[in-house]
């Protein structure tokens, strides 16, 4: 389970937070899970690693939502007495949207409008580089696939390809699971719109 202060929800939500540190016995959370954060949403973990204090940088401390890294040492000393070779739990993470499944994404009954009002969102989300298409093209040939492995293929970090299909799943068109994901009914929908299966010739 992951609890955040009220300072803390607004970049969690907008991608500026994306670590944060633990003074925990042992872990709480584990890579790859997925953990509601009320009123947040879902954060979803990526790595779990347990670091002395002193390994601790300036840039970590600004993923975390803290202004210097002296603050965030300050702050992890509340909890106890710190030096810097106390351990502490270093958590990467990210949103993982308003809730574990978008409703829509159950929906296959796409008009016209429905399909012209997605094609127009995946069209920007493209002005500055093309990656909707082939986003879902590769999660539809390998479904369930760990999005470490999926980010490798088309040679991209990891953290920035799951930002990508956050924003393909907030449109109903993917689904995430305890390891990767899946194109949603409606993905498959829209797809079959887009790009219909040719008739076998008789």
């Amino acid at each position: 389970m992951l609890l955040f202060k009220k300072p803390f929800h607004a970049g969690l939500k907008d991608g500026t937070i994306t670590l944060t540190y633990r003074r925990w016995q042992k872990p709480h959370v584990r890579p790859g899970g997925r953990y509601r954060c009320h009123p947040i949403g879902v954060l979803e973990v990526d790595e779990v690693a347990l670091v002395p204090v002193k390994s601790i940088t300036a840039a970590d401390a600004g993923r975390a939502g803290f202004a210097s890294r002296e603050a965030l040492v300050t702050y992890l000393g509340e909890l106890g007495p710190l030096t810097p070779s106390t351990p502490v739990y270093r958590v990467a993470l990210h949103y993982g949207g308003d809730g574990d499944r978008v409703e829509i994404a159950l929906e296959t009954e796409l008009g016209d409008d429905d399909v012209a009002e997605i094609t127009g969102k995946l069209a920007r989300m493209d002005k500055t580089t093309p990656w909707t298409k082939a986003t879902l093209r590769l999660i539809d040939e390998a479904p369930r696939t760990a999005a470490s492995k999926l980010a490798a293929k088309v040679g991209r970090e990891t953290l920035p390809f799951k930002a990508d299909v956050v924003k393909l799943k907030k449109l109903g068109l993917t689904q995430s699971f305890e390891v990767g994901y899946e194109i949603s009914p409606r993905g498959r929908a829209y797809l079959a719109k887009i790009a219909p299966k040719p008739r076998k010739k008789r």
